[in-house]
């Protein structure tokens, strides 16, 4: 283990000497070289960068994109600036959606990733970007220029989202926002009032299409949320559950409809934090907001049982089946703490919770943590943010309940929400939110949950992804300790890592890898400053799957399969730091290993391996010292 000398806390407080002062930083922080806590490189190496230094570090610009990639290039800029108000609104609503994505094209193998920016510029002429703090802000020229600039940083796993783009996605644009028979009369606003609420600014759009758009790849989306800028530390972060799972409401139902219909009569409840600007006041905007949640509540639940009250019910088809070929309908999200992940698939054992997500629901999400937020706004700003947050989960959560037996809502909206006041349960399922709509499904079982979760899954079976189930490890000598190792539960696992990965050796065969996700158990999620309080360890589990999730591991460790119960048995009897030390000083490659970097090497390969599209350098700053 390293001294206390290192500070690896995530705010830790940042320096960067100026070129006078180095030398004296240099002696008084001899520690503090690159890279950080880990071990250096091997001089030969630290020779190579050394005389690189020497010579002016001189680089190679960037080559040219190949011809077919620059062709698909000019193509999409082509399409993307059409000079009637229709493409403009189009335009504008597609860049504030894919602004943070990494833009791939489909038919190119080295997936060079590209930004959509604002330029000032038209297609032909060299980019001048627009800078502004959000995507929806006044540009300051009368008219922007949508463009595709090369990536030019690394890829990063922690901020890597990539989107495909081609002919075929294109024609779906077209089929969305083109075709459909509507009139832009005017191009919106860009004052904050109407350009951070999406139901008022592309009001013209039909909300269908802007769904269909979303649900296309509604994984990258969420991904949105948890890989920019606003999902970062503990306090972000404690506004979910450990692991849930994630449902659409379905386009072509009845749902779809009411969806619409919200969406255009209540755009003016749905105001978001953003509308405040980035200075906003804490205490008097989340007031109005409650009240604003609490009218667009009541009208959603009087529009539902006006649908469903009647020989009408809630049931199953109202649940988007991925149109039979859409992987994107069914997702998993997991929390690490400070950090989080979502992958598509039903990961794991049946979760706690389980969000459903219609249109309405899934904008307002984007907009308030990602398009609206602003990561150098005031307190106000991101308290609001945070505590608006709470109404979008709960309304994820109450419209999954409102699939169960009316009967069973409240005891399940209360195991969810133990020790949460009746104030808050009453967004869930209760005086603010009252859901008087009964299941038209028909439960046989004591478990309606549980229940309701095989039906899911037997619904969107043709189009759940599966790479991320142990049952796909066709060794049964490794399949089974792993089986084992993710049947284990309770308090021994508040002393494992939030997500570690897990380096299986067994030569000749090279290493494989897994990846162990702590799902930390919690009464409730409702409290900014309590999360310990909220703690519930005997509760705890564990997720094993193949392959990565998860941008930050805070472990590595390496086993044979022989091993591998010892080290099952070994997490399964943590009791102190003194067995966790114990466990890491005989599986984990420290920060301190003499072989890290080699370990990182392969790790990263394997990971390229796995997952080419989406793999990205990991980060080791919150790789753990113990």
């Amino acid at each position: 283990m390293l001294s206390g000398a290192f500070d690896f806390s995530l705010d830790r407080a940042q320096t960067c000497a100026r070129l006078g002062e180095f030398d004296a930083y240099e002696r008084d922080h001899p520690l503090a070289g690159m890279p950080y806590g880990l071990p250096g490189l091997a001089p030969r190496e630290l020779d190579v960068v050394t005389r690189w230094l020497a010579t002016g570090a001189p680089f190679d610009a960037a080559p040219a994109p190949p011809a077919h990639v620059a062709r698909q290039v000019k193509d999409w800029e082509q399409f993307l600036n059409g000079s009637s108000l229709k493409e403009q609104l189009m335009s504008r609503y597609l860049y504030e959606h894919l602004f943070l994505g990494h833009l791939v094209f489909e038919d190119d193998a080295h997936h060079q990733s590209f930004r959509l920016v604002r330029s000032t510029t038209a297609p032909g002429k060299p980019v001048i970007p627009v800078a502004t703090r959000r995507p929806y802000e006044d540009p300051g020229v009368a008219r922007v220029y949508y463009r595709l600039e090369p990536e030019r940083e690394t890829i990063l796993a922690k901020t890597h989202m990539p989107y495909r783009l081609s002919a075929q996605r294109m024609a779906k644009y077209r089929g969305w926002f083109l075709d459909p028979a509507y009139v832009v009369q005017a191009l919106p606003s860009y004052g904050d009032e109407q350009a951070s609420n999406p139901f008022l600014t592309f009001a013209a759009i039909p909300p269908e299409s802007r769904y269909r758009f979303l649900l296309d790849e509604a994984e990258f989306f969420i991904m949105n949320f948890i890989k920019g800028p606003v999902c970062r530390g503990q306090m972000a972060l404690d506004v979910i559950q450990d692991r849930f799972w994630v449902f659409f409401m379905d386009p072509k139902s009845g749902s779809g409809a009411a969806d619409a219909e919200l969406a255009a009569r209540l755009a003016s409840k749905m105001r978001l934090p953003a509308s405040y600007g980035s200075d906003s006041p804490a205490l008097f905007a989340w007031l109005e907001m409650a009240r604003q949640e609490t009218d667009f509540l009541a009208a959603k639940n009087a529009l539902l049982t006006q649908r469903y009250g009647g020989a009408q019910k809630v049931d199953l088809p109202l649940i988007w089946d991925g149109d039979g070929r859409n992987p994107n309908a069914a997702l998993t999200v997991f929390r690490h703490f400070d950090s989080a992940s979502v992958v598509k698939g039903l990961v794991g054992e049946p979760p706690e919770t389980a969000w459903v997500i219609g249109y309405p629901l899934f904008e307002r999400i984007y907009y308030l943590l990602v398009a609206g937020y602003d990561p150098y706004g005031n307190i106000g700003h991101q308290l609001n943010s945070r505590l608006y947050m709470d109404f979008l989960r709960m309304e994820g959560e109450s419209n999954f309940l409102t699939f169960l037996p009316k009967a069973t809502r409240g005891p399940i909206r209360d195991r969810w929400y133990r020790g949460a006041s009746d104030s808050v349960k009453a967004y869930i399922d209760g005086s603010k939110n009252p859901l008087d709509a009964e299941s038209g499904i028909a439960f046989r079982s004591n478990d309606p949950q549980a229940e309701l979760y095989g039906m899911l899954s037997r619904r969107l079976s043709p189009v759940l992804e599966q790479r991320f189930d142990l049952a796909t490890v066709s060794d049964v000598g490794l399949r089974q300790p792993l089986q084992t190792l993710s049947r284990i539960r309770g308090a021994s696992l508040a002393w494992l890592p939030e997500a570690t990965v897990l380096r299986v050796d067994d030569p000749p065969r090279p290493p494989r890898y897994f990846s162990l996700l702590r799902n930390t158990a919690h009464s409730n999620v409702t409290h900014l400053m309590k999360e310990k309080a909220e703690l519930l360890p005997a509760e705890n589990t564990l997720t094993v799957v193949p392959g990565f999730i998860g941008a930050y591991p805070n472990a590595i460790y390496r086993a044979t399969p022989a091993q591998l119960a010892d080290f099952a048995r070994a997490i399964q009897g943590l009791a102190s730091e003194a067995d966790y030390r114990a466990l890491a000083s005989r599986f984990a490659i420290r920060r301190t290993h003499p072989g890290f970097w080699a370990a990182s090497d392969a790790l990263m390969q394997a990971y390229a391996q796995w997952s080419p599209l989406e793999a990205g350098l990991l980060d080791y700053n919150r790789l753990e010292n113990r």
